[in-house]
């Protein structure tokens, strides 16, 4: 039977109950569930609302309830109408009258509030932990790369040199950002929607402060409606997994590039790399591919989180049943990509010749020429760009690099030019001098490593 039936004469039509289920997708959160019922039962006794002896043997029966959920003594039903429903018919079908107690001084709609708000709160402390492991691989990569030049691209097109490490650092960053956000979404998400009831708050004597105090919250929610009718949290955090997955899928495009012939810049482990089942050279980057594939179905559970509640009136509506699913797999998907990714760089080879290589081609050091230039001769940036674009050309023409090119064909374009050029654009000389902070210098990237060690270490 279900617990709103008491003025309907007829049951539920099985396609509509199936269709109005939602036990699928809520019965991951019995334990929060159980834990919100725990504090409101204590609340409860200790307010005396209810009796404290029942209050006490509520909770007493709730954890057995929850040790046997866990345990696989108790099964929950597929066919039930939600995880609530089933906790509350378990307790009641033990404690009797007791057990119908549990469900005074509150509504459906303020407990799946909490329920949500109290699973979401461990999935971002999660996600965190998982961002840092990551984090941590990466600045192991960067102090490994910290003299590795490879080229840094504009447009895909080689721009100027840096060091693996710098590139790795860049990602450090990011991820970093990552972090915060899902911190900052769960602060604002730590606000404490039990006894908004329904909508309207209730009359019985209760402590809101006091649940929210067993239950870890900073604070009750200040307005019953927007207790129950908020779902910001849920697209706030699905938010700044979206960017989490922006910033693998990223990682992951360069990841592909690469490890294939035409870069060559790292190997990917055979652990973490499937072949073709015709080809028999091919390697391909399977997980990193997917990665990138899987961000367009993280941002799909955003768009349709936003689009489901851009048109809802105050307070409750069965719509809202929909965040949970699109939520829950939004942090699934971030979740499984990282148990794939981490391991997957941490365990790539570096193939720093071959990144050194690249970097000798292309012109990188064109803008250390201009910069040889200004410094050393005192012209200004313009004319120095203007005759550095001249020497390319020349190099183009007569199919040399910069560092290749004859001193006589430098002093064609300007007579100032000496020996000296050579030695600064020399490539360990282009990277070595970028020592401004936040630059790509060997000792640069060592110094960053520390520093974003010591946050995921303290944050």
């Amino acid at each position: 039977m279900k617990l709103w039936a008491g003025s309907f004469h007829k049951e539920l039509d099985p396609k509509t109950n199936d269709f109005n289920s939602s036990i699928a997708v809520d019965s991951r959160m019995f334990r929060e569930d159980i834990e919100g019922s725990i504090a409101h039962a204590t609340m409860l006794g200790e307010c005396g609302v209810i009796d404290r002896a029942e209050s006490e043997k509520m909770v007493e029966e709730l954890k057995k309830i929850r040790d046997d959920i866990e345990s696989g003594r108790m099964v929950i039903d597929p066919n039930a109408e939600d995880i609530h429903t089933v906790i509350e018919e378990e307790l009641t079908a033990r404690l009797g009258d007791a057990g119908k107690r549990l469900h005074t001084a509150r509504s459906r709609n303020d407990q799946v509030a909490v329920d949500v708000r109290l699973y979401l709160r461990h999935e971002c402390d999660s996600l965190v932990e998982m961002l840092r492991e990551l984090i941590g691989v990466l600045c192991d990569k960067a102090e490994e790369g910290s003299d590795m030049v490879m080229p840094g691209y504009t447009h895909m097109q080689r721009a100027q040199p840096i060091t693996f490490g710098h590139h790795m650092m860049a990602y450090a960053e990011m991820f970093l950002r990552d972090i915060g956000r899902l911190q900052d979404a769960k602060k604002r998400m730590n606000i404490m929607p039990l006894g908004s009831g329904a909508l309207a708050g209730t009359t019985y004597p209760i402590d809101r402060f006091r649940t929210a105090e067993l239950l870890g919250f900073d604070a009750p929610c200040r307005n019953s409606l927007d207790g129950v009718a908020d779902r910001d949290f849920c697209a706030e955090i699905a938010s700044a997994v979206s960017l989490a997955m922006v910033h693998l899928s990223r990682f992951s495009e360069e990841l592909v590039l690469w490890c294939s012939w035409e870069f060559r810049f790292v190997r990917l482990d055979d652990a973490f790399s499937t072949g073709s089942s015709i080809m028999p050279q091919k390697k391909n980057p399977d997980i990193a591919e997917l990665v990138r594939g899987k961000s367009g179905r993280v941002f799909g559970d955003l768009m349709g989180l936003l689009t489901m509640m851009k048109g809802l009136p105050l307070a409750y509506n069965k719509d809202m049943q929909e965040d949970k699913e699109a939520v829950f797999d939004a942090i699934d998907t971030l979740r499984m990509c990282l148990t794939a990714f981490t391991p997957m760089v941490q365990t790539m080879t570096l193939l720093p010749d071959n990144m050194k290589k690249a970097a000798a081609g292309g012109f990188i050091n064109a803008t250390d020429v201009a910069d040889y230039l200004v410094h050393e001769k005192g012209l200004p940036f313009r004319d120095a760009y203007r005759m550095t674009g001249d020497l390319v050309a020349r190099c183009e023409e007569l199919g040399e690099t910069l560092e290749s090119l004859p001193l006589d064909e430098y002093q064609k374009v300007c007579d100032l030019f000496d020996e000296k050029v050579y030695e600064a654009i020399s490539l360990s000389a282009c990277v070595n001098g970028r020592t401004v902070y936040g630059g790509p210098a060997p000792d640069n990237v060592r110094a960053m490593v520390k520093v974003v060690r010591e946050a995921i270490k303290h944050d």
